[in-house]
C-alpha cells in the first residue's frame, strides 16, 4: 500500500484499474500526459479494438509500424519465446478468441483449444516494425501491461517526480526513499492474502489464472505449443527493475523452470501451484502467511 497521506490519482486503461500514488497531488499537465500515454498504447496493441495498429495484422499480411518502446517489447517477447520453446508467444491472440477471450468477449468456445501458428513462420518483427505473411493475432498481454507502467513511471519522471507508486491491478514500479509494504492475493480468494512482499525501487508483477477465467478450466494463460490453459501453477509475483520484464518473467514461470530464466534474467520470484505448494527464489524479499 501507498504511505498514508499520500494522494492517489485513480483511472481506468487498457481495460483494467490504474492508480498513481504520490505525496502531492499530480497536476493537469502531468494528468493529462499520463492518460494521453495510456489511450496510446491502447490504440496502438488493443486486439479488442478494430482501429488499433496491431488490428490491421488480423485481416490481411502486412507491415505495421509501432512506436520506438516496441523494439525492448521485442527483445523481452524474443527470448521467452525461445527460453519457452515457443510456449509463450505474441501470436496467442487467436488461440484465445478460439476460446471465447475475444473482441466480443463471448467466452463461449468456438471449438477445440488450437496453437496459434509459430512466430517463425508468419511473423517478422524488427524493432519497431512487423511484417506479418499471414494474418495473426498479436496479444502482447503478457508484457504489455508491465511496459505501460514503466512508460508512465517515465512521464512522473519527466515531469520531475522522483516519490511515486504506479499500480496497474497488481503490476506495480516503486520509485523513492521510502519502500512501501504490499500484499500478495490469494490465488482463489481475492480479499484474503497469501502474504506480503517489501518493494523498494523496483517492480512487481503478478500473473494468476483465476484473474481472467471462464468456463471449465479455461483461463488466459495459455500454453503457445497446444493452445490449451495451463493447469499446474495458479499464481505468480516476480520482481525485477523494469516492469515490462517483471510482467513478462511471471507469465513465462507458467511454462518454463525459474532456473531457465534466471540464467537470462535478474529477478526474484514465487509461484503458487495448484497441488497448494510454493516456491519462491531466495531474493524473494516477503512473507508467507502459515
Amino acid at each position: 500500500m501507498p504511505h498514508p497521506g499520500w494522494s492517489a490519482f485513480r483511472f481506468e486503461g487498457i481495460g483494467t484499474h490504474w492508480e498513481i500514488s504520490t505525496p502531492v497531488p499530480l497536476g493537469p499537465e502531468v494528468r493529462r500526459r499520463v492518460l494521453d500515454t495510456v489511450e496510446e498504447y491502447d490504440h496502438t496493441y488493443s486486439r479488442f479494438r478494430n482501429d488499433s495498429i496491431v488490428a490491421a495484422l488480423g485481416r490481411k499480411p502486412c507491415s505495421v509500424s509501432l512506436p520506438e518502446h516496441a523494439a525492448a517489447l521485442h527483445s523481452v517477447f524474443a527470448s521467452l519465446y525461445r527460453l519457452s520453446g515457443g510456449a509463450m508467444t505474441p501470436l496467442i491472440g487467436s488461440s484465445l478468441e478460439r476460446l471465447g477471450y475475444g473482441p466480443d468477449y463471448a467466452l463461449q468456445p468456438r471449438g477445440d483449444a488450437a496453437a496459434p501458428p509459430r512466430w517463425e513462420d508468419v511473423l517478422e518483427w524488427n524493432g519497431s516494425t512487423l511484417t506479418a505473411s499471414a494474418p495473426i493475432v498479436l496479444d502482447i498481454g503478457a508484457a504489455g501491461k508491465g511496459q505501460l507502467v514503466d512508460l508512465l513511471a517515465g512521464v512522473l519522471r519527466s515531469a520531475g517526480l522522483d516519490d511515486f507508486l504506479v499500480d496497474g491491478s497488481g503490476d506495480m514500479l516503486h520509485s523513492g526513499s521510502q519502500p512501501v509494504t504490499v500484499a500478495l492475493e490469494h490465488p482463489y480468494d481475492p480479499s484474503e492474502a497469501i502474504g506480503t512482499v517489501i518493494l523498494d525501487n523496483a517492480a512487481l508483477c503478478a500473473s494468476a489464472a483465476n484473474r481472467r477465467a471462464w468456463g471449465d478450466g479455461l483461463h488466459h494463460v495459455l500454453d503457445g505449443t497446444t493452445g490449451r490453459p495451463i493447469q499446474t501453477v495458479v499464481a505468480t509475483w516476480t520482481m525485477a527493475s523494469s516492469a515490462l520484464e517483471a510482467d513478462a518473467l511471471a507469465t513465462a514461470l507458467f511454462m518454463v523452470e525459474a532456473s531457465v530464466l534466471e540464467r537470462a534474467f535478474s529477478f526474484s520470484w514465487l509461484a503458487v501451484f495448484s497441488d497448494g505448494s510454493a516456491r519462491f527464489s531466495s531474493a524473494f524479499d516477503g512473507t508467507l502467511f502459515s
